[in-house]
């Protein structure tokens, strides 16, 4: 008696096989043998075709340089004309000028410009006729600089003449000295150390001027106890103080100077006095008063 065969096994199609999706078609000559039966028919393939079938599973290679597309670059001329940068031109020298001072040299005409170096005294440069304020263009290894027109001069500047030994020996016709003013002490209030050495100084040595200004609150310098006017009637006066002061600078602590509309600092002692911006009126540029800060 046959065994009863499973249900799953009779539904099971048939396996079939079928080849790779990717199939390449290749056109090759067959030979058909008919067999009997109109379900069935064989296929034979000669040697050498069946060879060439069993390269249809075979996967895709690059495509070979043949098939790349055709890019042309075009060759590097090594003729061909280059592109150059224009560089900056040569400013024109019109004359030749003598520093009166040791000179500091800037990129630009601006004192936030960089400082580049600091000419010696007597020094003979290169202008070119261009101003802009108080500073005169000159040039220095072909490129454009500025420094302060106050310490141009078109002579040589003659050396100061060497004190005899005998008055060398002597005290300074700028003597400082600190005996208290007789006039009274009432600027000295508020003064740090510094400012009332300055006003002593001054009192004693111009006597006739009897006006100063000295602490006031909430004043920048003057607030702080750092900062000291002379009030002048004359701009003679005005000059010898403030020469007097800047000469003094050392002994008796001074940071700064100002005096009709022009500054001197001690960082900056090299320039000299330098011009300031125009503030508006006569106290404001001080033209009445030298301004002295002390550290």
């Amino acid at each position: 008696m046959a065994q009863p065969r499973h249900k799953h096994a009779l539904d099971k199609p048939a396996r079939s096989w079928k080849l790779p999706r990717r199939v390449v078609r290749v056109a090759a000559p067959v030979t058909a043998v008919a067999v009997l039966g109109a379900s069935a028919a064989a296929v034979t393939w000669p040697e050498a075709e069946q060879q060439s079938v069993s390269a249809i599973s075979m996967p895709r290679t690059a495509p070979s340089a043949q098939e790349a597309p055709d890019l042309r670059v075009e060759p590097i001329s090594r003729s061909a004309k280059r592109v150059t940068l224009k560089a900056k031109p040569v400013p024109e020298v019109t004359d030749r000028l003598f520093t009166t001072a040791r000179l500091n040299v800037w990129t630009r005409p601006t004192e936030s410009s960089k400082l580049l170096e600091v000419l010696d005294w007597a020094e003979k440069v290169a202008v070119t006729g261009r101003t802009k304020g108080p500073w005169t263009e000159i040039v220095q290894d072909k490129k454009s600089r500025w420094v302060n027109s106050a310490y141009l001069a078109e002579k040589k500047p003659k050396p100061e003449p060497e004190p005899e030994p005998e008055a060398a020996e002597e005290e300074p016709a700028t003597a400082v000295g600190d005996a208290p003013c007789a006039y009274g002490s009432e600027v000295e209030s508020g003064l740090v150390p510094n400012g009332v050495a300055v006003y002593r100084a001054v009192c004693n040595a111009f006597p006739q001027i009897q006006s100063y200004g000295g602490y006031r609150a909430d004043d920048g310098a003057h607030g702080s106890g750092q900062a000291l006017d002379v009030m002048i009637t004359d701009s003679a006066t005005g000059d010898q103080v403030a020469e007097f002061v800047r000469a003094n600078a050392g002994d008796l602590g001074v940071s700064e100077v100002i005096w009709a509309q022009k500054i001197w600092t001690v960082e900056r002692s090299s320039e000299g006095w330098r011009y300031m911006e125009d503030r508006g009126s006569t106290t404001a540029n001080h033209y009445d008063h030298v301004h002295v800060t002390v550290y």
